[in-house]
């Protein structure tokens, strides 16, 4: 069976990537390498530098025939959202639409779509289910559910069978420690380096950080499943941010204390989740806590 991978050199896509081989897929992706590293790509994946936006697209799709779409490419800073909303939603919901024409076009099986948490905005209740209203707070969190509906009617009209992962705050090996990067990256890095990192508020806010290597694996059950639908991948674990740096802090002996600013634009005071559904349905649950999925990114950043 072929795999096609968008955004397959990037944080989460290169692990999926990596995963997918060693259960013996054959995998090809589609990167423009604009937020990853060379040295993430696998040497037995097929690789195509080219972004989603590009015509191109299609007839990679022609020569590949994908048998399934795993699409992790993605515009996913929330401030590059808020400073460039045309260029967000560009990317998001315009590039993910080529990926659906170019499935459909080759008749692929099914259409695996990473979203994010962002959809939900601010919770009415917790833990969030699938079945929570959507209150969108930000540009990113529109650009990425919009998708969603674009899937649902490529079902109805085309039969495109779909899986939408919810992922919460994605960690781990390869997260790009720039601003654009992850809160874990960012303060794994400041903290090795002795550099006091940015804590936006009061640090009291709440959220669900699931290890990259299990959401890798969610991808893999998904491909291998034939359910289909919206599925939370998350921890269930709640931890403030002021939590997360002290145990960062704590498993590198460190004694630094953070520097608190004013909140930012679009923050949520508490988000967190449940995978009650993915579950029941492929058997899905994290393995890592935090505390090991810590370990094993310190030892990649050091």
């Amino acid at each position: 069976m072929k795999i096609m991978v968008t955004g397959g050199t990037g944080f989460i896509g290169s692990h999926i990537v990596d995963l997918l081989i060693k259960n013996n897929y054959d995998v090809c992706v589609i990167d423009n390498l604009s937020h990853s590293e060379i040295e993430n790509i696998n040497p037995k994946a097929k690789f195509y530098k080219c972004d989603i936006l590009d015509p191109t697209v299609y007839k990679i799709f022609e020569v590949e025939k994908p048998d399934i779409v795993v699409h992790e490419a993605a515009q996913i800073s929330n401030d590059y959202s808020i400073s460039n909303p045309i260029k967000d939603a560009s990317i998001n919901i315009i590039g993910t639409l080529n990926l659906l024409e170019s499935a459909k076009n080759v008749k692929a099986k099914k259409f695996i779509y990473a979203s994010s948490a962002a959809v939900f905005g601010e919770p009415s209740y917790l833990p969030i289910d699938e079945n929570h209203s959507l209150n969108m707070i930000s540009n990113y969190g529109v650009s990425k559910h919009t998708p969603e509906h674009y899937l649902n009617v490529y079902r109805k009209l085309y039969n495109i069978p779909y899986c939408v992962l919810r992922y919460s705050n994605v960690y781990g090996p390869r997260q790009l420690s720039s601003s654009g990067g992850g809160v874990v990256s960012i303060f794994c890095n400041k903290i090795i380096k002795n550099q006091p990192p940015y804590i936006y508020g009061d640090g009291k806010q709440i959220r669900d950080f699931v290890y990259v290597k299990d959401v890798a694996r969610a991808n893999l059950l998904a491909i291998k499943n034939t359910c289909e639908g919206i599925f939370n991948v998350c921890s269930g674990q709640k931890i403030s941010i002021n939590e997360l740096f002290k145990i960062i802090a704590s498993i590198l002996n460190k004694k630094l204390q953070p520097i608190y600013t004013e909140n930012k634009l679009g923050d949520l005071v508490i988000s967190y989740m449940t995978y009650q559904k993915i579950f029941k349905k492929m058997g899905w649950k994290p393995i890592y806590d935090i505390f090991e999925g810590i370990k094993e990114t310190l030892e990649f950043y050091q």
